[in-house]
């Protein structure tokens, strides 16, 4: 035989669950009392929330007429009439006054029905508590019903197995989830995306103790398979019953994601612009600037970034005007993984010319930025440079475009040239705004880098000029020399060397060096060579050559310089020389080791009123004379003699017979690494009498 569902549930009886009664319910709160009436209206049942409502003990409402006991009389008519049609199968709630036994009304709230027994009898069962009471309890759930409700606060209760029981409209919207997919269910199986361990740990420990948790941050995807990033603000409190029985756990969540991406974008925007005062800049060198400006801003920024200055402007002149086209000196490039973009862009170090309808031509003639916050295919060829380039923009995917000048001491220099490829946002009005205090902040670095670089040029083309270009054949001397700039990191100085045929077959050699740096430095050494080269037509003693530039070099607005001059004579085979301040020349002899001229050091020129002295060494041929300026051996780490000694050493291991080889090896040895300031080197070697 089968088991019909009666047998199943006596089988398994639900046994009842719960505690010994404690007073403190809601129905305590609202003191339910019960009184049943016989046909004739005699109280036959009276319960103790009775005599707490109406003052009558049960000893002394037993029995008694009801409506006597607790009717006012003018209401006792109205009342039998009700009694009546309640004894008659009708059911009746309302309110009206009571008489308690202290002669007060009070107004009380009936829920009337009738009863009936084994027999068939009927009785009358008065359900009443204090209208006042119940109007409070009725108000409070209102209010609570209408708060939870219409909250903008996700509000959610869930029972102490953590199982929603309710959730309101609002955390529906914020979970992304109807109702029907909360209720029954634990925090993980509604929310499978959410930290479930944490939050079911939190929740458990304010069940446990009943401390509230308040405003726990969190971020997270919205349920029902959203890829959204919400952020939130989750407090929990646990739930008691009047007596302090836990009846489950309140959860509030706010939803904070717009200032949660206010906030980030803040940060970010901060982070960049500290990146950016930091990392641009670092040198005065054109292109790296432009290198570091389009890195700082990929990918925080853009997907793909050009940095373009006007090939005007490298020139002299200013952005050009409207109708015309621009011509761009492409500086630098950077991508976050987008070949076909980076092909679409103008090779660094390229020239391109854009017409006047170009949105980048527009950005620098205007000096504003352009925005294109969603590229549509038709925008693609004001943006790309030729067709080619467009169709690869479109395959890349490009979807959002910005260019924003740079500007610098009101100056439009070029374009930093934005785009968006797989970053989904397109360029907002917060991106512009942050594009264009970068932009701001790096022109005025590529600004100084092109005016340094200008400067520098000419500076190196005016001491490239000053310093002689081919030295003349020179009886019994065979010459190498080498001149090197500053690295990009320092100014042009004011090094130089010359070889100066004298009468009698003789010959002069100098090197100098100007101190500072830069056209200032490099007018003083030109100068300066000049009056060397017209006193060396005297046939003056080095020390008085000396002397006299001195003098030149004190009127020359207190330049200060150092200089070597030493005329060698082929004739006697001989060689003098006078110094000021310069470091000694390197005198190397076959066979052996190479050694430093022990000259009196003398004062820098420009020190005014100090003597020189000449000092004579023989030279046989085959010797070599090795005159440089400080560049090839100071160094910031080593101390002088330890580099002399390594000059030295490098000449030792020199092949005998290649001055130009020679000149190589010392430079490629002694400035590995170590080119912050120029460098004159000039070598002879004695071949005897031509």
């Amino acid at each position: 035989m089968g088991t019909t569902d009666a047998d199943a549930f006596r089988s398994e009886p639900v046994r009842p669950t719960g505690a010994p009664f404690e007073p403190g319910g809601l129905l305590d709160v609202l003191s339910v009392a019960a009184v049943v009436l016989d046909e004739q209206g005699r109280i036959v049942l009276w319960s103790p929330q009775a005599e707490e409502l109406f003052g009558w003990s049960a000893r002394e409402a037993l029995g008694r007429y009801a409506a006597q006991l607790l009717v006012l009389d003018e209401y006792l008519d109205a009342v039998l009439e009700l009694f009546a049609k309640v004894m008659g199968g009708e059911s009746w709630a309302g309110v009206f006054p009571a008489r308690h036994k202290d002669g007060t009304a009070r107004l009380v709230e009936f829920r009337n029905m009738r009863l009936e027994d084994q027999s068939g009898s009927f009785y009358a069962l008065g359900m009443a508590t204090d209208q006042e009471v119940l109007r409070h309890v009725e108000r409070d759930l209102a209010l609570s019903i209408r708060l939870v409700a219409q909250s903008p606060i996700g509000l959610a209760v869930l029972d102490n197995d953590l199982r929603f029981v309710m959730v309101n409209p609002a955390l529906e919207r914020i979970h992304g989830l109807p109702s029907e997919a909360h209720l029954g269910r634990r925090v993980g199986e509604a929310l499978p995306e959410a930290d479930v361990e944490e939050i079911e740990s939190a929740m458990r420990e304010v069940l446990a103790t009943g401390v509230p948790l308040l405003d726990r941050f969190a971020v997270g995807a919205r349920g029902g398979g959203a890829t959204e990033e919400t952020a939130q603000l989750v407090s929990y409190y646990r739930l008691e019953d009047p007596a302090g029985r836990p009846l489950g756990l309140a959860t509030s969540v706010v939803d904070v994601t717009d200032r949660h991406r206010v906030d980030t974008e803040a940060r970010r925007r901060t982070a960049l612009i500290a990146d950016a005062s930091v990392l641009i800049g670092t040198t005065l060198d054109l292109d790296q600037t432009a290198r570091e400006l389009a890195e700082v801003v990929v990918p925080g920024l853009a997907d793909v970034a050009a940095v373009d200055i006007l090939d005007t402007v490298l020139g002299g002149e200013h952005a050009p005007p409207d109708g015309r086209a621009a011509v761009f000196r492409a500086l630098a490039v950077a991508a976050n993984d987008a070949p076909d973009a980076v092909r679409a862009a103008d090779p660094p170090g390229q020239i391109a010319q854009y017409a006047a309808d170009r949105l980048v031509t527009r950005c620098v003639r205007t000096g504003h930025p352009v925005h294109v916050p969603h590229v549509r295919k038709e925008d693609l060829p004001g943006i790309a440079r030729d067709s080619e380039a467009a169709a690869l923009l479109d395959r890349a995917g490009l979807h959002s475009y910005l260019a924003v000048p740079l500007i610098a001491r009101g100056e439009v220099l070029g374009a930093l040239d934005l785009k968006r490829l797989s970053n989904p946002q397109p360029f907002g009005e917060e991106d512009v705004a942050l594009a264009a205090e970068l932009a701001a902040r790096a022109a005025v670095c590529i600004d100084n880098a092109r005016w340094y670089q200008r400067e520098r040029s000419t500076a190196l083309t005016l001491q490239r000029d000053l310093l002689p270009q081919r030295p003349p054949r020179l009886p019994g001397l065979e010459i190498a020399y080498r001149y090197q700039p500053a690295g990009t990191a320092s100014q042009v100085g004011g090094d130089w060397f010359d070889v100066i045929p004298q009468d009698g077959e003789k010959s002069a050699l100098v090197v100098g060096d100007v101190m500072g740096s830069g056209i200032n430095a490099a007018a003083a050494m030109g100068q300066l060579r000049t009056a060397a080269r017209t006193l060396s037509q005297l046939g003056l003693d080095p020390a008085e050559v000396m002397h006299h530039l001195d003098r030149t070099a004190s009127g020359l607005d207190q330049m200060i310089a150092t200089c070597l001059y030493a005329v060698y004579d082929p004739e006697r085979g001989r060689c003098c020389a006078a110094n000021a301040g310069h470091l000694p020349p390197a005198l190397v002899r076959p066979g052996r080791r190479p050694a430093l001229l022990d000259l009196p050091a003398g004062a820098p020129l420009g020190v005014g009123g100090v003597p020189f002295e000449s000092v004579s060494v023989d030279l046989v041929p085959g010797d070599e004379l090795v005159l440089y300026t400080d560049g090839l051996v100071e160094t910031r780490d080593q101390d002088i003699d330890s580099r002399l000694e390594t000059l030295l050493t490098v000449l030792d291991d020199a092949a005998p017979a290649d001055l130009e080889g020679t000149c190589d090896l010392l430079l490629s040895t002694l400035r590995a690494g170590n080119d912050q300031d120029d460098v004159a080197l000039l070598i002879a070697r004695v071949t005897g009498r031509v």
